[in-house]
């Protein structure tokens, strides 16, 4: 009997229409195009615009489109996992309010916290399930709407994030496509680095918290940098090494979009030359959870069956790691 592997069969992305421009938050503070540019990629992020809007709303229309893409029932969904580290609210999960939204009362599902590598960890665990035999249709949501945890007067950290949300369908095949391989990794000793203080058990919210502004991101750049650099060159290049693939097999890498200056890294590291790279960080900026299916959301119409992927990614925790994917589609 074939191996079952799980096979990436659709996928679907949304960010919102409000573009915040460099030179809107040049108005706000104290930055300019060329410095954020220079030193980030980034010329403008999506930003969801509403009361009473979460990850969820981002996400549905990501959904929907996989929906329609493969006429599918969401009855026939057995399984919703959502990468997010913005979630609606602390419970229910963001993924069981997915779930009643687009109807899927058969699925069952749950959230994943691994920040920028909240896609990664859900995949690999979507993936599992697929393999297992016991599930056929899971559905891999990573989606971030960071401009809800973002401080607008923290230059260092307000170019840098943005909204959206991306998915992508697992299904069984036996055709040797599919998710190949993953190496995941975590060090808790990184969250001095790069974190949300407050809103947890350990420091609840009270006036005082929200008065020191405690639920924002805190990031120390430039740690976060060196070890994003060592951390997702290394775990790309390790993948590769682990499956014996050089440079000439792997026909994109995929990575996650912090920093243009840590994907250059991560691809002269695999040998791959900026063409065999996915680079949207100019046109989104970080939307975390959301940056690698949203990157092959935009790619799909060039991906070929038998096309070799590197997933590639880095978050707080620190988190990071890296996917094989052989991709299991030629887009008509």
């Amino acid at each position: 009997m074939s191996k079952i592997t799980a096979a990436i069969t659709a996928v679907g992305g949304y960010v919102p229409e409000y573009r915040l421009t460099n030179k809107e938050l040049e108005t706000m503070v104290e930055t300019n195009d060329e410095w954020i540019r220079t030193r980030t990629g980034i010329s403008e992020r999506r930003i969801l615009k509403g009361a009473g809007k979460g990850s969820s709303d981002l996400a549905l229309p990501a959904i929907q489109e996989i929906i329609k893409k493969k006429n599918l029932d969401p009855l026939e969904i057995d399984c919703i996992i959502v990468g997010t580290v913005t979630p609606d609210m602390v419970f229910p999960a963001t993924a069981n309010i997915i779930a009643a939204k687009i109807g899927a009362t058969n699925a069952w599902g749950f959230d994943v916290s691994a920040a920028c590598s909240g896609f990664l960890y859900s995949l690999t665990t979507g993936a599992t399930f697929i393999e297992s035999g016991r599930y056929k249709k899971v559905l891999v949501v990573g989606v971030d709407k960071m401009s809800a945890i973002v401080d607008y007067t923290d230059r260092a950290t307000c170019i840098i994030f943005g909204d959206g949300a991306g998915a992508v369908l697992l299904e069984p095949s036996i055709d040797e496509t599919g998710i190949k391989d993953s190496i995941l990794k975590s060090d808790g000793k990184g969250a001095e680095y790069l974190h949300m203080k407050a809103g947890g058990s350990r420091e609840p919210a009270t006036i005082e918290t929200v008065q020191a502004k405690k639920h924002f991101i805190y990031q120390e750049g430039k740690a976060v940098f060196k070890h994003a650099v060592e951390g997702m060159a290394d775990v790309s290049a390790e993948i590769m090494k682990q499956n014996s693939l050089g440079a000439d097999d792997v026909a994109w890498l995929v990575p996650h979009q912090a920093n243009l200056r840590i994907i250059d890294a991560t691809a002269n590291r695999m040998g791959l030359p900026r063409e065999k790279v996915m680079i949207n960080i100019q046109k989104y900026g970080n939307t975390t959870a959301a940056t690698i299916p949203l990157c092959l959301w935009e790619w799909e119409k060039q991906l070929k069956k038998g096309d070799n992927l590197i997933l590639a990614a880095f978050g707080g925790g620190f988190t990071w790691g890296a996917t094989w994917v052989k991709w299991s589609y030629d887009t008509k």
